[in-house]
């Protein structure tokens, strides 16, 4: 069973006891109402997995777990199907015993176009908004974090986690909760903090903003990568239906919106550090995820436009500190 009672002990004794207060009652209150659907059966397969020692373990240039022993033919076969009960898999690339998980996303080019701009992240307290299966999350553990916190509501995301996990020989420097950011007490206690994709999927962009600084303790760092438009501080689309065949799109701001936006909620040191369009290289259909991906969300005769007629997918990093001492 999925058990947040390590979670429990590591914060106790670390700058997030405080988050004790309010937490167990919120996972307590998930664990009710979350044991249905694909749950049993997702237990069921985890439960399967075999536990093979791993004395080869990056994370820095990868996520890689491999042993030295002999794994015989008909085990990894097994383990390889009881992943593939996982689909779809959409952040990694993860590379387990000889068993590459072809993600949809290669999440590993965005972390190498992010990773030489942030605050190194040596003896660290991270949180990962959004976090999608966990995959940064290690990516960040390889670059020294002392202790990184994931949180992503998807039952699904959590479960590839805690495999990874598993296969890592259960890491406990890096821990996965199912709650999504608005479920989160003002904590003002995190070194860094990552929104990665998320924010035009919310529907306040400067609440989730917001949200954000609440986390971090003065002079931490914001993380933030979201897709972008062209334009001056006065432009932003709010797509009128879907974007990219996507429901759930709100505001896809100019950077120089963007960082208009964070200098107005008080954010320190507001700078640009990468802009790139996203291609059908880096987002794509695999045997791991075999649904529609990026190549059917672009008009087939003009990829520079999604399938609406709106601007391809653009996304840049942007990076802010909480001031110093702050003032509300």
């Amino acid at each position: 069973m999925i058990d947040f009672s390590n979670f429990y002990q590591i914060i106790a004794k670390n700058r997030l006891t405080h988050w004790l207060e309010t937490l167990p009652a919120q996972l307590g209150k998930w664990e009710r109402e979350h044991q249905h659907g694909q749950f049993p059966k997702w237990q069921k397969c985890m439960d399967k997995l075999p536990t093979i020692h791993a004395d080869n373990i990056n994370f820095k240039d990868a996520y890689h777990v491999a042993t030295s022993q002999d794994i015989a033919a008909g085990e990894l076969k097994k383990l390889e199907s009881l992943l593939k009960m996982f689909t779809p898999w959409r952040k990694g690339p993860f590379h387990v015993h000889g068993i590459h998980i072809d993600t949809e996303w290669r999440s590993d080019w965005k972390w190498e176009r992010l990773r030489e701009h942030i605050t190194p992240l040596a003896n660290r307290t991270v949180l990962d908004v959004g976090c999608g299966s966990g995959y940064h999350m290690w990516r960040m553990l390889g670059d020294n974090a002392e202790f990184v916190v994931g949180i992503d509501p998807s039952t699904l995301f959590l479960f590839q986690f805690e495999i990874m996990r598993h296969m890592a020989n259960n890491d406990q420097r890096a821990h996965l909760l199912p709650l999504g950011i608005q479920e989160l007490p003002e904590l003002r206690s995190f070194d860094t903090v990552f929104s990665m994709g998320v924010l035009y999927h919310r529907k306040s962009p400067i609440d989730h903003l917001q949200q954000l600084k609440d986390q971090l303790r003065p002079g931490g760092e914001l993380v933030l990568e979201t897709l972008v438009i062209d334009g001056d501080e006065n432009q932003v689309l709010v797509p009128p239906g879907r974007y990219g065949k996507m429901n759930n799109v709100w505001f896809l701001p100019s950077v120089d919106a963007l960082i208009l936006w964070l200098e107005k909620l008080g954010f320190d040191n507001v700078r640009c550090v990468d802009v790139c369009d996203t291609t059908i290289d880096e987002q794509r259909k695999t045997q791991w995820m075999d649904y529609e991906s990026l190549a059917d969300f672009l008009d087939p005769n003009d990829s520079s436009k999604t399938v609406e007629g709106h601007p391809a997918p653009k996304r840049a990093v942007i990076l802010a500190n909480t001031p110093c001492n702050i003032q509300e």
